[in-house]
């Protein structure tokens, strides 16, 4: 079905609508209009890594591991089985007349919000920092989404609209002021993507304010939405954001005013319950009943191409599709290629043979907390790092396992002395031949305002500190002189400098869904290897960051920071090493195209990402460092020389001048190819450098 058919046919329905059904449809739990033949539905749901809170569903790694892989085919893959358990969960709910929230088919993803400071705590629900990298895998993701057939399988949604990223604490009443350049250069890239590219159904707002603007209320951002980038599709508001209108912004008084002021700057659908007085604002004049009708059509539209008034090709989907086998072994394999390598002295993999007895050590070891990040559903089984090794493993190996520390706290049991468990943590590490050592966060110390535990920060953190009773832990276990692998299960920037000067491996795992261990075993045995690269910057400290609350990027993420990262965006180790021997570049239409010879000299295959930077070294806008333009993932064999072609659109060779104007930019550009960033400490962390090219660019 066309978006004019559709149109059409929510128009023929709505206009047989009194104004108290029409604006009644304005909620998220819209009610049933019987004589209608429409039925009740609730438009909230979540499926950020997996169907989220209504049971049983594949609980993929948090969107920040999948964002490690820097592999589209996989987010779009993840995306495809979240419409299709969603789809058959739906069905299911429908026969039993079960229309409550997380129950429909419009999904609230996916977060394409910029990951600006590691200091935010829904950070891990993004793609990360870069603007490129985000709107590509936000494409993928909303493509599998939504599918390509008669019908959309399911709806995405692209929030939060626009400039939010934290502080968590403020998001009700803050005002967040980007300058044009850093608005349009890395605030809005992967929502105009997602709009022109993926034709994603949906936008929420922010809870936040732009420029003065309520974000959800504001005339700038939906004139640059639906201006500039032509979006037809309906925009619903985050939830109880149109509540602070009158609340915590103080732009209006009543809650007639927020409701109007909403719906007559193009929000169609208000999660919360200001819309109950949307109806008294039209009849006081604050509103029009066109305003209301059109509101109405657009969400009818959406429930037209989703089919739920028609038979469509998803109605026979089954139950049995949730967490079925291959649904399984796609979260497996997800989890497998977010995983960063950032340290490894030679001790990975790890061999069976040599090992007699391992030591599982760490808070996050046997957590299912530690594997599901936020916004997530229910998995019938969590295979913990521990459970993972542990089934991996069998009786070949002696496991041994202390928990360590609590995660946060200065004591596992309550009526214990401080540092309860350090002792058994130093057998543990005693009489084992390695250890593998388990620490990071959760869901309840990072996360959303109001769902994370730090109630003190708000979800956020406060620094890039690992709780103090992980850091006793770590010099524990490194005081025993064993080889230690830390295995970081986080969703952020984690001070690792401790790691790096005393443990022989260092492995990124996030949060790796319900899977993870399972993945884990084989990474560190070398089943598989771990081939993600950093979809964020580890930074040496705070001290080199601007204010939270300063949304300038002047001094923030890889393309702006002043000193030498921790461990660089776009970096990442994997087993075995490639060559890259060769790189051209050649025109192609308004854009170019990037050739690179890569040669497997070992004798294992490998597995890595080919990432390609711009720069315009001449011009005052261009970004202090070269930025993400094209990546790909690559498999060479031993032995093999493998020739690939990476395309940079007519994007990569524009900028981004102070009044927020993108224009192709004349003159020579730097481009670098390779494996990392071009920037010294990846150089250094790689052992090889990207090859250079030049690109001349002539302005018609």
């Amino acid at each position: 079905m066309t978006r004019e058919e559709a149109r059409e046919r929510a128009r023929e329905l709505v206009a047989k609508m009194t104004l108290e059904e029409k604006c009644s449809q304005l909620r998220y739990d819209a009610p049933a209009i019987r004589h209608l033949g429409i039925q009740a539905y609730n438009w909230w749901n979540e499926g950020l890594h997996g169907v989220a809170r209504s049971g049983q569903a594949t609980v993929f790694p948090q969107a920040i591991g999948l964002a490690a892989s820097f592999d589209t085919e996989l987010l779009h893959e993840v995306a495809e089985v979240i419409a299709t358990e969603g789809r058959a969960k739906y069905n299911e709910n429908v026969k039993h007349n079960d229309r409550d929230i997380y129950k429909g088919l419009t999904f609230w993803s996916p977060n394409v919000n910029i990951f600006r400071d590691p200091r935010w705590g829904r950070g891990h629900e993004t793609y990360g920092e870069d603007p490129y990298l985000t709107g590509k895998l936000g494409t993928a993701f909303v493509k599998g989404l939504q599918g390509d057939g008669a019908y959309m399988k399911a709806a995405a949604c692209a929030k939060h609209f626009a400039v939010h990223s934290g502080p968590e604490a403020l998001r009700h009443e803050f005002d967040a002021r980007p300058t044009e350049k850093d608005l349009h250069e890395t605030y809005l890239p992967a929502f105009e993507m997602l709009v022109k590219d993926a034709g994603v159904e949906a936008i929420m707002g922010a809870y936040n304010r732009v420029d003065g603007e309520p974000s959800c209320g504001s005339d700038k951002l939906q004139s640059i939405l639906r201006g500039e980038w032509g979006f037809q599709g309906h925009f619903v508001s985050d939830c109880w954001a149109i509540r602070d209108f009158h609340t915590g912004h103080m732009v209006t008084s009543t809650a007639e005013q927020s409701a109007a002021l909403a719906i007559n700057h193009g929000c169609d659908l208000n999660c919360g319950n200001t819309y109950l007085y949307v109806q008294k604002a039209c009849e006081d004049g604050l509103v029009s009943g066109e305003k209301i009708t059109e509101a109405a059509v657009r969400l009818f539209t959406t429930r037209y191409l989703l089919g739920l008034f028609d038979e469509t090709e998803f109605d026979q989907l089954s139950y049995l599709e949730v967490e079925s086998k291959e649904h399984l072994a796609l979260a497996e394999k997800a989890a497998a290629e977010s995983f960063v390598l950032l340290k490894n002295n030679g001790i990975l993999p790890l061999e069976k043979e040599k090992l007699h007895t391992i030591g599982i050590i760490g808070p996050n070891a046997d957590s299912r907390k530690a594997l599901i990040g936020n916004y997530h559903g229910t998995a019938s089984r969590y295979v913990t790092v521990q459970e993972g090794l542990q089934d991996y493993l069998g009786d070949s190996v002696r496991v041994l396992t202390s928990v360590g520390c609590d995660i946060c706290k200065d004591r596992v049991e309550g009526l214990a002395s401080a540092d309860d468990r350090l002792s058994e943590a130093r057998s543990v590490a005693e009489h084992s031949d390695v250890v593998i050592l388990c620490v990071g966060l959760n869901e309840e110390l990072e996360g959303e305002e109001g769902d994370a535990g730090n109630s003190y920060a708000s979800g956020d953190k406060g620094d890039l500190l690992l709780p103090e009773s992980q850091r006793a832990l770590m010099e524990v276990v490194a005081e025993c002189g064993k080889p230690v692998i830390l295995c970081l299960m986080a969703g952020s920037d984690i001070d690792l400098s401790y790691a790096r000067e005393h443990f022989d491996a260092i492995l990124v795992l996030w949060y790796p869904g319900g899977e993870g261990g399972r993945a884990a075993a084989k990474v560190l045995f070398g089943e598989t290897a771990p081939t993600g690269k950093l979809p964020v910057t580890f930074y040496e400290s705070l001290e080199e960051l601007p204010d939270f609350e300063d949304y300038t990027m002047e001094g923030r993420t890889y393309r702006y920071m002043k000193g030498k990262a921790q461990y660089p965006f776009g970096y990442g180790l994997t087993y075995g090493k490639l060559e890259l021997t060769a790189a051209k570049i050649q025109e192609n239409g308004t854009g170019a195209d990037v050739s690179v010879t890569v040669y497997n000299s070992g004798d294992q295959e490998v597995t890595e990402t080919i990432q390609v930077y711009v720069k315009n070294s001449k011009s005052p806008y261009a970004p202090l460092h070269p930025a993400l333009a094209a990546f790909s993932r690559i498999t060479v064999q031993p032995g093999e020389t493998l020739e690939k072609t990476l395309t940079l659109d007519e994007s990569a060779f524009t900028i981004v001048d102070e009044k927020g104007q993108r224009q192709t930019a004349a003159g020579t550009f730097e481009i670098y190819a390779g494996f990392s960033q071009p920037d010294e400490r990846s150089v250094e962390l790689m052992g090889c450098a990207p090859v250079r090219l030049e690109f001349q660019v002539s302005r018609e």
